[in-house]
Protein backbone atom coordinates (compact mmCIF):
# COMPACT_ATOMS: atom_id res chain seq x y z
CA UNK A 1 0.00 0.00 0.00
CA UNK A 2 1.22 3.41 -0.54
CA UNK A 3 0.69 6.05 2.19
CA UNK A 4 1.17 9.40 2.57
CA UNK A 5 2.78 10.71 5.78
CA UNK A 6 1.39 14.33 7.60
CA UNK A 7 3.62 14.97 10.18
CA UNK A 8 7.19 13.99 10.81
CA UNK A 9 7.29 13.75 14.82
CA UNK A 10 7.45 10.93 17.37
CA UNK A 11 4.36 8.87 16.04
CA UNK A 12 4.88 9.78 12.43
CA UNK A 13 8.64 8.39 12.61
CA UNK A 14 7.70 5.08 14.21
CA UNK A 15 4.62 4.37 12.49
CA UNK A 16 6.97 5.08 8.36
CA UNK A 17 9.34 2.83 9.78
CA UNK A 18 6.81 0.05 10.98
CA UNK A 19 5.14 0.76 7.29
CA UNK A 20 8.20 0.15 5.16
CA UNK A 21 9.24 -2.72 7.84
CA UNK A 22 6.10 -4.57 6.50
CA UNK A 23 6.39 -4.13 2.82
CA UNK A 24 4.36 -0.77 2.43
CA UNK A 25 5.74 2.48 0.85
CA UNK A 26 5.49 5.55 2.02
CA UNK A 27 5.47 7.74 -0.85
CA UNK A 28 6.02 11.48 0.37
CA UNK A 29 5.80 13.35 3.86
CA UNK A 30 4.30 16.52 4.67
CA UNK A 31 5.13 18.84 7.86
CA UNK A 32 5.42 22.43 8.85
CA UNK A 33 8.46 21.55 10.24
CA UNK A 34 9.97 21.04 6.72
CA UNK A 35 13.41 20.01 8.05
CA UNK A 36 11.72 17.21 10.21
CA UNK A 37 9.56 15.97 6.94
CA UNK A 38 13.18 16.29 5.39
CA UNK A 39 14.98 14.22 7.71
CA UNK A 40 12.18 11.14 8.01
CA UNK A 41 11.61 11.32 3.99
CA UNK A 42 15.37 10.72 3.53
CA UNK A 43 14.98 7.94 5.74
CA UNK A 44 11.95 6.52 4.56
CA UNK A 45 13.42 7.26 0.83
CA UNK A 46 10.90 9.26 -0.14
CA UNK A 47 9.74 12.64 -1.22
CA UNK A 48 9.05 15.78 0.87
CA UNK A 49 7.31 18.99 1.42
CA UNK A 50 5.87 21.90 3.20
CA UNK A 51 2.03 21.64 4.88
CA UNK A 52 1.22 24.38 2.40
CA UNK A 53 2.80 23.64 -0.57
CA UNK A 54 0.13 22.46 -3.06
CA UNK A 55 1.00 18.57 -3.83
CA UNK A 56 -0.73 15.63 -6.04
CA UNK A 57 -0.33 12.48 -4.17
CA UNK A 58 0.11 9.32 -4.78
CA UNK A 59 -1.12 7.24 -2.43
CA UNK A 60 -3.94 4.68 -1.15
CA UNK A 61 -4.25 6.31 1.96
CA UNK A 62 -3.20 9.52 3.68
CA UNK A 63 -2.15 9.29 7.45
CA UNK A 64 -2.79 12.40 9.77
CA UNK A 65 -0.09 12.31 12.81
CA UNK A 66 0.15 15.06 14.03
CA UNK A 67 -0.75 16.58 17.35
CA UNK A 68 -4.47 16.55 18.56
CA UNK A 69 -4.43 20.33 18.22
CA UNK A 70 -3.11 20.24 14.91
CA UNK A 71 -5.99 18.36 13.71
CA UNK A 72 -8.04 21.17 13.68
CA UNK A 73 -6.33 22.88 11.28
CA UNK A 74 -4.14 21.01 8.51
CA UNK A 75 -3.19 23.30 5.70
CA UNK A 76 -2.49 20.71 2.81
CA UNK A 77 -5.35 20.43 0.49
CA UNK A 78 -6.38 16.72 1.86
CA UNK A 79 -10.11 17.41 0.72
CA UNK A 80 -8.67 17.56 -3.09
CA UNK A 81 -6.93 14.61 -3.26
CA UNK A 82 -10.30 12.28 -2.65
CA UNK A 83 -8.05 9.72 -0.63
CA UNK A 84 -8.90 7.92 2.40
CA UNK A 85 -7.41 9.36 5.82
CA UNK A 86 -7.24 7.89 8.90
CA UNK A 87 -6.06 10.20 11.89
CA UNK A 88 -3.62 8.73 15.03
CA UNK A 89 -4.96 10.17 18.28
CA UNK A 90 -6.56 8.15 21.12
CA UNK A 91 -8.82 11.37 22.07
CA UNK A 92 -10.05 13.47 18.96
CA UNK A 93 -13.39 12.11 17.66
CA UNK A 94 -13.33 10.36 14.10
CA UNK A 95 -15.94 13.14 13.01
CA UNK A 96 -13.03 15.60 12.73
CA UNK A 97 -11.87 14.26 9.62
CA UNK A 98 -15.23 15.37 7.68
CA UNK A 99 -13.27 18.07 6.26
CA UNK A 100 -10.90 16.32 4.93
CA UNK A 101 -12.38 13.39 3.53
CA UNK A 102 -15.19 11.35 2.17
CA UNK A 103 -14.43 8.24 3.79
CA UNK A 104 -12.02 8.53 6.55
CA UNK A 105 -11.16 6.38 10.02
CA UNK A 106 -8.83 5.95 12.61
CA UNK A 107 -5.75 4.21 13.14
CA UNK A 108 -4.58 4.51 16.74
CA UNK A 109 -1.05 3.17 17.95
CA UNK A 110 -1.65 2.12 21.56
CA UNK A 111 1.95 2.72 22.44
CA UNK A 112 4.52 5.22 23.66
CA UNK A 113 6.30 6.08 20.87
CA UNK A 114 9.97 7.58 20.46
CA UNK A 115 11.57 8.17 17.80
CA UNK A 116 14.58 7.55 19.42
CA UNK A 117 13.62 3.84 19.71
CA UNK A 118 16.17 1.26 17.99
CA UNK A 119 13.51 -1.15 17.83
CA UNK A 120 9.93 -0.96 17.64
CA UNK A 121 7.54 -2.38 20.30
CA UNK A 122 4.67 -4.14 20.16
CA UNK A 123 1.79 -2.11 18.58
CA UNK A 124 -2.01 -2.63 19.55
CA UNK A 125 -4.05 -0.52 17.05
CA UNK A 126 -7.36 0.70 17.82
CA UNK A 127 -9.09 1.49 14.54
CA UNK A 128 -12.47 2.57 13.54
CA UNK A 129 -13.85 3.82 10.12
CA UNK A 130 -16.89 6.22 8.84
CA UNK A 131 -18.47 3.77 6.70
CA UNK A 132 -18.30 -0.56 7.06
CA UNK A 133 -16.17 -0.71 4.27
CA UNK A 134 -13.61 2.27 5.74
CA UNK A 135 -13.34 -0.09 8.85
CA UNK A 136 -12.61 -2.96 6.97
CA UNK A 137 -9.83 -1.60 4.73
CA UNK A 138 -8.20 -0.01 8.04
CA UNK A 139 -8.61 -2.87 10.00
CA UNK A 140 -6.93 -4.83 7.14
CA UNK A 141 -3.83 -2.60 6.75
CA UNK A 142 -3.64 -2.25 10.60
CA UNK A 143 -3.29 -6.10 10.45
CA UNK A 144 -0.19 -6.16 8.44
CA UNK A 145 1.70 -3.94 10.99
CA UNK A 146 0.38 -5.62 14.51
CA UNK A 147 -1.28 -8.94 15.72
CA UNK A 148 -3.28 -6.59 17.90
CA UNK A 149 -5.98 -4.59 16.49
CA UNK A 150 -9.22 -4.01 17.69
CA UNK A 151 -12.27 -1.96 16.78
CA UNK A 152 -12.95 1.11 18.90
CA UNK A 153 -15.44 4.00 18.70
CA UNK A 154 -14.97 7.33 20.08
CA UNK A 155 -15.83 6.83 23.80
CA UNK A 156 -13.90 3.16 24.20
CA UNK A 157 -10.82 5.22 22.57
CA UNK A 158 -10.57 7.65 24.44
CA UNK A 159 -11.26 5.68 27.83
CA UNK A 160 -8.52 3.74 27.13
CA UNK A 161 -6.60 6.40 26.04
CA UNK A 162 -6.87 8.21 29.67
CA UNK A 163 -5.90 4.35 30.88
CA UNK A 164 -2.56 4.58 28.88
CA UNK A 165 -2.19 8.33 30.25
CA UNK A 166 -2.02 6.37 34.52
CA UNK A 167 -0.26 3.39 33.07
CA UNK A 168 2.60 5.21 31.24
CA UNK A 169 2.54 8.82 31.69
CA UNK A 170 1.61 8.70 35.23
CA UNK A 171 3.59 5.97 35.93
CA UNK A 172 6.89 7.56 34.43
CA UNK A 173 6.38 10.87 36.24
CA UNK A 174 6.60 8.65 39.29
CA UNK A 175 10.08 7.46 37.95
CA UNK A 176 11.22 10.75 37.81
CA UNK A 177 10.39 11.72 41.30
CA UNK A 178 12.14 8.80 42.41
CA UNK A 179 15.30 9.67 40.56
CA UNK A 180 15.36 12.57 41.53
CA UNK A 181 15.26 11.92 45.11
CA UNK A 182 17.89 9.49 44.58
CA UNK A 183 20.32 12.11 42.97
CA UNK A 184 19.22 14.86 45.76
CA UNK A 185 19.92 12.16 48.40
CA UNK A 186 23.64 10.53 46.69
CA UNK A 187 21.71 7.09 46.67
CA UNK A 188 22.13 5.08 43.34
CA UNK A 189 19.04 5.03 41.23
CA UNK A 190 20.11 2.58 38.87
CA UNK A 191 19.48 -0.43 41.91
CA UNK A 192 15.65 0.38 41.03
CA UNK A 193 15.67 -0.87 37.87
CA UNK A 194 14.91 -4.53 38.83
CA UNK A 195 12.53 -4.13 40.65
CA UNK A 196 10.41 -1.39 38.07
CA UNK A 197 11.15 -4.37 35.20
CA UNK A 198 9.68 -6.55 37.77
CA UNK A 199 6.58 -4.42 38.48
CA UNK A 200 5.62 -3.56 35.10
CA UNK A 201 6.04 -7.18 34.34
CA UNK A 202 3.75 -8.46 37.35
CA UNK A 203 0.90 -6.23 36.15
CA UNK A 204 0.90 -7.67 32.60
CA UNK A 205 0.50 -11.08 34.05
CA UNK A 206 -2.05 -10.70 37.52
CA UNK A 207 -4.77 -8.26 37.95
CA UNK A 208 -2.30 -5.31 39.90
CA UNK A 209 -4.97 -4.77 42.40
CA UNK A 210 -4.43 -8.23 43.35
CA UNK A 211 -0.36 -8.03 43.39
CA UNK A 212 -0.42 -4.86 45.33
CA UNK A 213 2.57 -4.58 47.98
CA UNK A 214 3.94 -2.37 50.24
CA UNK A 215 3.44 -0.19 53.73
CA UNK A 216 0.36 1.33 52.42
CA UNK A 217 -1.25 -1.81 51.53
CA UNK A 218 -0.35 -3.75 54.95
CA UNK A 219 -1.03 -0.29 56.64
CA UNK A 220 2.39 -0.07 58.28
CA UNK A 221 2.39 3.09 60.35
CA UNK A 222 5.64 2.68 61.35
CA UNK A 223 6.99 2.33 58.23
CA UNK A 224 5.04 5.20 56.56
CA UNK A 225 5.95 7.57 59.33
CA UNK A 226 9.32 7.09 58.75
CA UNK A 227 9.36 7.46 55.04
CA UNK A 228 7.41 11.02 55.86
CA UNK A 229 9.79 12.39 58.18
CA UNK A 230 12.03 11.44 55.30
CA UNK A 231 10.28 13.72 53.22
CA UNK A 232 10.37 16.36 54.95
CA UNK A 233 12.94 18.30 53.03
CA UNK A 234 10.79 17.39 50.07
CA UNK A 235 7.17 18.81 50.53
CA UNK A 236 5.81 18.62 46.85
CA UNK A 237 7.09 14.81 47.37
CA UNK A 238 5.65 14.62 50.56
CA UNK A 239 2.28 15.22 49.41
CA UNK A 240 2.38 13.23 46.47
CA UNK A 241 3.54 10.45 48.77
CA UNK A 242 0.45 11.29 51.44
CA UNK A 243 -2.29 11.35 48.18
CA UNK A 244 -1.20 8.16 47.08
CA UNK A 245 -0.67 6.16 49.91
CA UNK A 246 -4.44 6.90 51.20
CA UNK A 247 -5.88 6.31 48.02
CA UNK A 248 -4.35 2.75 48.35
CA UNK A 249 -5.22 2.33 52.09
CA UNK A 250 -8.78 3.96 51.49
CA UNK A 251 -9.44 2.28 47.67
Amino acid sequence: MKIVLIGSGNVATVLGRLIIKNGHTVTHVISPHVENAATLANELNCTYSHCKQPITPDCDLVILSVSDSGLENIHANVKSWNKPVVHTSGSVSIEILKKYADVFGVLYPLQTLRKEMTTIPEIPFLVDGSTDDMYTFIEGFAKTLSHQVQRANDEERSKLHLAAVISSNFTNYMYKLAEQYCIDEGVNFTLLHPLILETAQRATLFSPGNVQTGPAIRKDIQTLDKHLRLLNAYPKLRTTYLRITDSIMNP
